[in-house]
């Protein structure tokens, strides 16, 4: 039996998914639209007596908030999804002037909104590149044979926002020795051996891997050792 929205701390409207039918004035109420249970009873909008407040569907954080200060009434609508077995929250219902005058004040802070919203972008992009420049620093400490260019390109797949890589993972996040291996081993994998060859082929991914073992190994010893090291240098 899913579990129904707490309606102790705030008015509960169901967004129904099959038709009904007011248990008070008997009119027919079809999927989708709105019902209030009291007692266990349902109830259409207006023997409810909230049929005259007005719809806000969720999406607006600001004006929903600013709505349900103004609003002495105010009632959270909710629909079942048969895929997630819950309820979720569709919006909320809102004295219409309580909604008028929170879309004057939206719009007139509009532009101050929008700026600190560029801000917070500009903010968490100058971060996120802190981070590559770091991760890729931290490639050239343990690898120091691996060119510059390709450290920073490395530093910048892993760590792709939303890409679920090993750079956004939280050891990764702490420079660990562990995860910037991961991501050097996978990218010399792709971009130094044969790898991809024999997947296109139809290799067997774990048996490609050992047929590259080698590839591999020879391109990672080489790029942990100084090219300033190499014989003949001074």
């Amino acid at each position: 039996m899913p579990k129904k929205p707490d309606s102790q701390d705030e008015i509960v409207v169901f967004s129904i998914v099959r038709d009904s039918s007011c248990s008070e004035c008997g009119r027919e109420l079809c999927k989708q639209e709105l019902l209030r249970t009291e007692n266990g009873r349902p109830l259409c909008m207006e023997c409810a007596d909230l049929d005259h407040l007005v719809f806000l569907p969720r999406g607006n954080a600001a004006l929903t908030r600013r709505s349900s200060k103004h609003s002495t009434l105010r009632a959270v609508v909710v629909r079942f999804s048969r895929i997630r077995r819950r309820y979720e929250r569709q919006g909320i219902l809102v004295e219409e002037a309580a909604l008028e005058q929170a879309e004057r004040e939206c719009l007139a802070d509009a532009d101050a909104r929008e700026f600190a919203r560029e801000r917070a972008a500009d903010r968490r992009a100058f971060e996120d590149k802190e981070y590559v420049s770091e991760f890729a620093g931290r490639i050239g400490d343990l690898y120091p044979g691996c060119a510059p260019n390709e450290q920073v390109g490395i530093a910048q797949h892993a760590c792709a926002k939303y890409s679920g890589r090993v750079g956004r993972s939280a050891s990764a996040k702490d420079l660990d020795a562990s995860a910037i291996d991961f991501a050097v081993r996978a990218h010399v994998r792709h971009a130094h051996t044969s790898y991809d060859e024999l997947l296109a082929r139809g290799v067997d991914r774990h048996e490609a891997r050992g047929c590259i073992r080698g590839e591999l190994d020879e391109v990672l010893s080489a790029w942990r050792h100084n090219a300033s090291d190499e014989p003949g240098e001074t």
